[in-house]
């Protein structure tokens, strides 16, 4: 399962972000970053920081891409871990499942996504946790491989494009979490969708 939007409804804590970091370089820069976020919300941060240095005429280096990344998590992080549940989540996790496994795929760096699971203090109910650098098509394999789950039985909860297309590479079932952001995605899609794990 992924994190934002599907644990926690913290999508637009990070639109909010990602607008006020570019904000200093115009209103149009900054519009047009919030709406590249807000369609593109599985993707990681370090994958959209050079395209949105780019637009606000800013040199790709490592410095400025760590003084951006850095800038960001001081924004989002508590901010975060402060947002509401999904509701019915934590029922959800606390229920027994005869032996089910609970994997967290998510764009999140590694690090500090388990900084949030340990303050949120659901850390303990994955069997393995897997942030960025790497992307959700490949941690799902991995997981797949590792644990020795048979994908009939496999399935991936998201609330983007990207979690999507990460379930279909590994031929698993998706279940879309809609939300106000993903709504064009709820028009084509054909797929099992909830609005929550009530």
């Amino acid at each position: 399962m992924d994190f934002d939007g599907v644990i926690k409804d913290s999508v637009e804590i990070k639109s909010n972000a990602f607008e006020q970091l570019f904000l200093p370089f115009g209103d149009i820069v900054a519009n047009r970053v919030r709406m590249h976020h807000e369609d593109h919300t599985g993707m990681s941060r370090f994958d959209k920081l050079p395209i949105y240095l780019q637009w606000a005429g800013l040199p790709i280096s490592t410095s400025l891409m760590d003084e951006f990344s850095n800038n960001f998590s001081l924004l989002v992080k508590r901010n975060v871990i402060n947002s509401p549940w999904v509701d019915g989540l934590l029922n959800f996790l606390n229920y027994p499942h005869d032996g089910q496994l609970f994997f967290l795929v998510t764009a999140t760096p590694q690090l500090e996504i388990e900084e949030i699971l340990f303050e949120l203090d659901i850390y303990d109910h994955f069997e393995q946790i897997i942030g960025s650098p790497t992307v959700k098509g490949e941690s799902i394999k991995m997981l797949l491989d590792k644990y020795k789950v048979d994908i009939k039985r496999a399935v991936m909860v998201g609330d983007s494009k990207s979690d999507y297309e990460a379930a279909i590479l590994n031929n698993i079932q998706f279940v879309l979490r809609k939300t106000e952001l993903n709504k064009s995605l709820q028009s084509w899609l054909n797929c099992q969708m909830i609005d929550n794990f009530l």
